[in-house]
């Protein structure tokens, strides 16, 4: 009887390393608005980090978070880093890795608190039309082995899209004034 209570618990206890062997590891999210403005207009406004801070959503949920700045703002290199109490926050920094002027902007995300993580991403401009751009913004996430376990009890996907959109449509909001 021992025995089986073992074996039994020793499976249960084993069972979910397994299954994060098969698990993803990697998640994509993008969302997408569009803006009635030009694509100069809107481009030019996105490739400065520090407008972040008036339209992205993690940039609101702490005003008080101390923000620093490093390089020239718009240009490969520059890092906007952040450092807050509030835990959904936390501290990190942000770099523009590329720019393809007027149409593409990379960053490469470095999360030091409260987990340590670098993750890449990215805006996209495209003109709908002389007056309209369609604006998407895209994070890339990996979670290692067994973390990623969490892929399937937690919808990164749309905890992370929401902000994204909620982000866009402050941009929307802000463009079209």
């Amino acid at each position: 009887m021992l025995k089986k209570l073992i074996v039994i618990v020793v499976t249960l206890l084993a069972t979910p390393f397994v299954l994060a062997i098969f698990t993803a590891k990697n998640y994509d999210v993008e969302r997408e608005v569009i803006i009635n403005q030009p694509k100069d207009q809107v481009f030019s406004y996105i490739k400065l980090l520090k407008n972040q801070n008036n339209y992205s959503k993690w940039a609101t949920m702490d005003p008080t978070m101390e923000k620093a700045y490093r390089g020239v703002d718009g240009q490969v290199g520059f890092v906007s880093a952040w450092d807050s109490t509030n835990e959904e926050v936390g501290k990190g920094e942000q770099e523009i890795i590329a720019i393809e002027e007027g149409q593409r902007i990379d960053f490469e995300l470095r999360f030091i608190k409260p987990f340590e993580s670098t993750e890449p991403a990215y805006m996209l401009t495209e003109a709908i039309s002389e007056t309209q751009t369609k604006v998407k913004w895209g994070f890339s996430g990996h979670m290692d082995y067994p973390m990623n376990l969490m892929l399937l009890v937690m919808n990164f996907e749309e905890m992370i899209g929401n902000d994204l959109q909620t982000g866009l449509n402050n941009l929307k909001a802000l463009q079209e004034k």
